[in-house]
């Protein structure tokens, strides 16, 4: 893959955003890149991580969680706004991919602060170190291209984008290192993004500028076999890079409930 096809389908991810409201069938986009469906598909898999279609439904929802928290329209009229016909489909859709329902979400700032004062106030962190185990072990460390302080929540996905509950996560105090144990064989992909001690609620409720990262190329444990050590750089939100759909409160809260006894 040249730098050159990566340029046309970054004009094509400015063409997504900037026309998000309107249909997006597979063919056009292919056509403004100027490629067929097959071949436009293959490459933009290959420089975002996800499928065009993909990747315009995750930045509608994305949309959603916004309108949410920054307008006073009912559930039923979000979900039309970004082209779910049915009530019941934007709500499962929503709920499957951030991890609670709209009316939860729209509810949770409150929440969500607190959750970030009581990580705040955590002086010792329960760490998950290596232990036998008859599965996987994924070990890492967490940098950052700039420096803050906060807490990073890092997990293991089934697909190259931060939605839905993790199948394993932890958060680590601003940088350092990381373990997943006893991680089943499978295909995982590793995000992580940071949230800093001075944000407000609305700031990682929607996560546009945390700083990220996101492994487009899987993670693949497989019995008995040694699996590379995980360098994670973490760096400014990008435009390609898919939204994080994942509630963070969510994530902050079931780590609290795990090492606050």
């Amino acid at each position: 893959m040249t730098t050159e096809r990566y340029i046309e389908i970054d004009e094509v991810v400015s063409y997504i955003h900037k026309n998000l409201y309107e249909p997006l069938p597979l063919s056009h986009l292919a056509a403004y890149a100027g490629y067929s469906p097959y071949h436009f598909t293959r490459i933009f898999k290959e420089k975002v991580g996800l499928s065009p279609l993909y990747y315009a439904s995750s930045l509608r929802l994305q949309k959603a969680k916004d309108l949410l928290l920054h307008s006073n329209m009912c559930v039923r009229d979000i979900g039309l706004e970004i082209g779910q016909q049915s009530l019941g489909t934007f709500t499962t859709r929503f709920t499957e991919r951030v991890g609670v329902t709209p009316s939860e979400f729209r509810n949770s700032a409150i929440t969500a602060d607190h959750h970030l004062q009581a990580l705040q106030r955590l002086r010792h962190w329960r760490k998950d170190h290596p232990i036998p185990s008859p599965y996987g072990t994924i070990q890492g460390s967490i940098q950052a291209t700039v420096p803050f302080e906060g807490v990073v929540l890092v997990g293991l996905f089934a697909k190259p984008i931060p939605e839905g509950l993790p199948l394993y996560g932890t958060l680590v105090p601003s940088t350092g290192e990381f373990c997943f144990t006893n991680v089943t064989p499978g295909v995982y992909y590793l995000m992580a993004t940071s949230v800093s001690w001075e944000m407000s609620a609305i700031d990682f409720l929607l996560p546009h500028s945390t700083l990220r990262t996101r492994s487009k190329k899987p993670i693949i444990v497989r019995p008995n076999a040694e699996i590379p050590y995980q360098h994670v750089m973490l760096h400014a939100a990008r435009q390609d890079d898919p939204p994080i759909l994942i509630s963070l409160p969510l994530l902050m809260n079931n780590f609290l409930n795990r090492v606050v006894k």
